[in-house]
């Protein structure tokens, strides 16, 4: 089957990120099985700074088939401007930018945020040479601080980020344009973690409808009304 990117430079390069992310998936699956063990995902103090370190330098990557998933709603709603919270090694990025690329419009780009230096710098290096980096602006930093200063109306945003989802989705919403998409992964495996999240969903006064789609741990898709 073709994939819809038709991008066979950016497909390999895309592969290659996917594999090392796969490569990567168990060791991270048994850190995370022992972590519960000992705390419970729902207590404070659960994200704390030993597993920051240790999630510092995985990749974390969005699945090929919700990444694709979202690269065909960005062509569905003509997405001229996306917001990505937590972009990591930038592979989600990738797939939006080709998206925000192939809507060929004028001022076409993807706002991504990442917290990690170093995560930020090989990004930016992924972009170049998947040759989107003219569509990606890569904000380095806490997204509190690096995605409160949006201008213009925002299309799509893609949240791949647990522990500050709802501040995300709080500093974008003013900007979520009526029939705006908002993705967000992992709200079924992950569903302890996304409790603030959810009742800001589901808070009429917020213009949210919502449902998950049975992706693998589940994928959030809400749209602004």
């Amino acid at each position: 089957m073709n994939s819809p990117l038709n991008d066979p430079g950016l497909e390999q390069i895309l592969e290659r990120l996917h594999q090392m992310s796969d490569d990567q998936a168990a060791v991270t699956n048994a850190a995370f099985e022992k972590r519960e063990q000992q705390i419970p995902i729902d207590t404070e103090g659960y994200y704390d700074d030993e597993l920051r370190s240790f999630l510092a330098d995985k990749m974390v990557a969005l699945d090929r088939d919700k990444a694709l998933f979202c690269y065909l709603l960005c062509r569905s709603i003509n997405a001229r401007r996306v917001v990505e919270a937590g972009t990591s090694y930038g592979v989600s990025a990738l797939y939006l930018a080709a998206a925000v690329r192939d809507n060929n419009l004028t001022g076409g780009i993807v706002i991504g945020t990442e917290i990690e230096s170093d995560k930020v710098r090989i990004a930016r290096e992924n972009f170049r040479k998947a040759g989107l980096h003219k569509y990606i602006d890569l904000r380095g930093g806490d997204l509190r601080h690096t995605l409160v200063d949006l201008t213009g109306p925002v299309d799509f945003m893609l949240i791949d980020i647990w522990e500050v989802a709802q501040p995300a989705l709080e500093l974008v919403s003013p900007h979520l344009r009526l029939g705006a998409i908002v993705a967000c992964d992992n709200t079924e495996v992950d569903i302890a973690e996304y409790g603030e999240y959810f009742e800001y969903l589901n808070d009429h006064r917020n213009r949210f409808k919502t449902m998950t789609l049975p992706f693998k741990g589940g994928f959030e898709i809400s749209v602004r009304i």
